[in-house]
């Protein structure tokens, strides 16, 4: 499961403008690149067949059957801080990250 925390889901809203139609959401997927291995890729985009789709808070987060296994347990967050503004995910299972933070390795 993936949850949103609440700054995430006020985020999420705001850059929806209110205008979620039937089929689209947040996307949340994990693809190859970086420096360790894998990035996250967070997009909003439509319902496609296999999806995994969550319902959060009236947030709909959809993530691919092959991004799954990499975040499955992971909380979106969105941070405002001195180094920029941006959305975050807290992932169990990342046992490497970069040192800028933009790419991670898990064990499998």
């Amino acid at each position: 499961m993936v949850t949103l925390t609440d700054t995430a889901t006020s985020k999420i809203r705001e850059l929806m403008n209110g205008e979620q139609a039937e089929e689209t959401g947040l996307r949340l997927a994990v693809r190859g690149g970086g420096c360790s291995g894998f990035q996250y890729a967070l997009a909003f985009d439509q319902l496609r067949e296999g999806d995994q789709v969550y319902e959060l808070d009236a947030v709909r987060v959809l993530i691919d059957k092959e991004s799954l296994p990499f975040v499955d347990g992971s909380e979106v967050d969105f941070v405002d801080g001195l180094q920029g503004a941006g959305f975050a995910v807290n992932n169990p299972n990342v046992v490497a990250a970069c040192g800028c933070g933009q790419s991670f390795r898990t064990a499998e």
